[in-house]
């Protein structure tokens, strides 16, 4: 049997690039749940006077090629501005590692995810999105399907977590189907509020737990 990985990607799995966190990141995002076999994180921070990428980072749950996708991610992406990151696409970073085997394209697909949330995430910060689209109970689920819930390892929606969501007069409210004295109840608030705060027309972000 041939083996499924090629020398580029083997080196970038074994001594990957740019591994670990940034401290107070301009941007950050996570895509996929370990449920699925593969999670990665990436951080960003951004030139504010020219908007390219002065440093980036990732963290890996998952497979060689996940490991190896987000080293050359991270590399193909630090130094450019953040409309040309956007651009780089899985194939890019496929052909870049030599090649991946087809069961693993979806790990390229992964980490270029990732990138481009970390730079929503970012832009979203600081105002710069274009084209903005009212906030919706829709959008607000969407948003939390990125939330997880460590006791299932899948998000909180699918885990039925959120019993119900309101979007009114720039105010979110949620409703989570967990005691506020769980274990994982801070952090799954946090989480939420992260990735929920950011929304250009939300003022608030009001999470609330089953009494």
């Amino acid at each position: 049997m041939t083996f499924p990985y090629n020398e580029t990607v083997l080196e970038h799995f074994r001594n990957p690039r740019n591994v670990g966190s940034l401290d107070d990141p301009d941007g950050k995002a996570t895509e996929g749940s370990p449920a699925c076999g593969d999670m990665v994180s990436v951080y960003i921070n951004v030139d504010q006077d020219t908007k390219k990428i002065s440093d980036i980072k990732f963290e890996s749950y998952g497979c060689a090629s996940n490991i190896a996708t987000g080293s050359i991610i991270t590399e193909l992406a630090k130094g450019k501005t953040l409309e040309e990151a956007k651009n780089i696409t899985w194939k890019e970073a496929s052909e870049a590692l030599g090649g991946l085997p087809a069961i693993k394209a979806h790990c390229s697909v992964l980490a270029v995810e990732g990138l481009r949330s970390a730079i929503q995430n970012y832009e979203e910060k600081h105002g710069l999105v274009v084209g903005k689209e009212a906030t919706t109970e829709e959008i607000v689920r969407k948003r939390l399907r990125r939330v997880m819930n460590p006791m299932k390892g899948l998000d909180m929606v699918a885990t039925n977590l959120v019993k119900e969501v309101e979007v009114k007069d720039g105010v979110i409210r949620v409703s989570v189907d967990l005691p506020e004295s769980h274990q994982f109840a801070a952090s799954i608030k946090e989480e939420a509020k992260e990735r929920l705060e950011t929304l250009w027309d939300v003022k608030k972000v009001i999470i609330e737990f089953a009494k």
